[in-house]
């Protein structure tokens, strides 16, 4: 057990959080980019969303950032994991303190307040004073890639890191439903990110279905700056009318290009 109190544990702790994290990345996006971009470039050439370039170097632009995200995230992660040994968060460990049936409305009520939060931080970041010193790095992938998906300035870093440990002082989670919660973080952000939408037309056009963000969700967020805000789910950029109007028009898209 690492003793998180001392500085020599403080930092190892940080050490293994960032190869855990940056394993996870690498494993995620590179899943997903070989899969699409590589082995199977052939079947989703004319499914890719965006039909500009990549810019040169972006891809070692992407990795550069996200390595650097990767330890702010480590860091943050490290100051949780010593809130939590010295008792200040609600993580728990003993399923049977709030019983199975609290599990998922635990990691429910994660997503909904994290989405909640990134939705005003994403917009506030769109605003030209804040732009260009927290997001722009973000937007500089014009056309996102699976490597996108932790491509952010340390500033971002820090604001999207902040939100968890937030979470942590106050709602009970079990250790189970927070490793879910980041691995789902991770997978939906490369997801998100891939430029090629892989959720299946019917499940897109049900009302379930466009409960959630996807790849073409993401993509007009990428392509148009001023909407698409959403993280998990599409309700606020309904609510508040921020979600594009070319989501109607891309309805079958997906359908009609495998048909081709």
């Amino acid at each position: 057990m690492i003793d998180i109190n001392q500085p020599s544990g403080f930092l190892l702790c940080i050490l293994i959080l960032f190869c855990a994290v940056l394993f996870r990345y690498f494993l995620a996006a590179g899943i997903f980019y070989y899969y699409y971009y590589v082995w199977k470039s052939s079947k989703y050439k004319r499914r890719v969303l965006s039909r500009r370039k990549l810019r040169k170097g972006q891809l070692k632009k992407e990795i550069g950032w996200s390595i650097l995200s990767s330890a702010i995230f480590a860091i943050f992660g490290a100051w949780t994991y010593w809130l939590w040994q010295n008792g200040f968060t609600a993580i728990y460990l003993d399923i049977a303190e709030f019983g199975y049936w609290y599990l998922p409305v635990s990691l429910l009520a994660i997503l909904f307040i994290h989405e909640t939060y990134y939705y005003w931080v994403h917009r506030w970041m769109h605003h030209p004073k804040i732009f260009k010193k927290v997001h722009k790095v973000h937007h500089d992938s014009l056309t996102p890639t699976p490597w996108t998906a932790f491509s952010f300035h340390p500033w971002e870093t820090l604001l999207e890191a902040l939100i968890l440990p937030l979470i942590l002082l106050i709602i009970p989670v079990h250790l189970f439903v927070l490793g879910t919660y980041l691995l789902l973080m991770t997978v939906s952000s490369v997801i998100n990110h891939l430029d090629i939408e892989i959720y299946p037309e019917s499940f897109q056009n049900s009302k379930f279905g466009k409960l959630f963000i996807g790849a073409t969700h993401h993509h007009y967020h990428h392509e148009e700056f001023q909407t698409n805000y959403g993280l998990y789910f599409t309700f606020w950029d309904k609510l508040m009318n921020t979600e594009s109007f070319k989501m109607n028009l891309s309805e079958g898209k997906q359908g009609n290009a495998e048909s081709n």
